[in-house]
């Protein structure tokens, strides 16, 4: 657009107009696609959220009680499934898994990575949202 305007006698700031694009909402904007990754209408069992009763804050160490959950990542032409599992008290990543498909297997993958890294002591909890995985 500056190109053309100085094409056109006149003369802007190379500045100016991205800056004045940007206050007008003119820029380009890329429509992110949306893809769903819980099916919380499954009619399988839904246990008790136990952290809810216990609280995160009286989390003492590690290993008492791990989140997973599942979000997909972008790539050039097409996108995976991230499955992760994270310990609750240090916030670190103890289990993960990649897969093209989403499934109790991308799942249970990360669960058993995060089982062999570390060996918890009964009564552990492992939080997760509510889907059919």
């Amino acid at each position: 657009m500056t190109a053309q305007w100085h094409r056109n006698e006149c003369w802007v700031n190379h500045k100016r107009v991205p800056r004045v694009r940007r206050e007008e909402s003119l820029l380009c904007q890329r429509k992110r696609g949306w893809v769903m990754t819980t099916d919380s209408e499954h009619g399988r069992r839904v246990y008790p959220n136990l952290l809810a009763k216990k609280g995160w804050r009286q989390l003492t160490g590690i290993n008492q009680a791990w989140a997973g959950d599942i979000t997909y990542v972008r790539l050039r032409e097409e996108f995976v499934y991230m499955a992760v599992l994270l310990d609750a008290f240090s916030r670190r990543v103890v289990g993960w898994s990649l897969s093209r498909s989403i499934d109790a297997a991308l799942v249970l993958s990360a669960q058993e990575k995060a089982l062999s890294k570390r060996e918890p002591p009964a009564g552990w909890i492992h939080h997760s949202d509510q889907g059919v995985q």
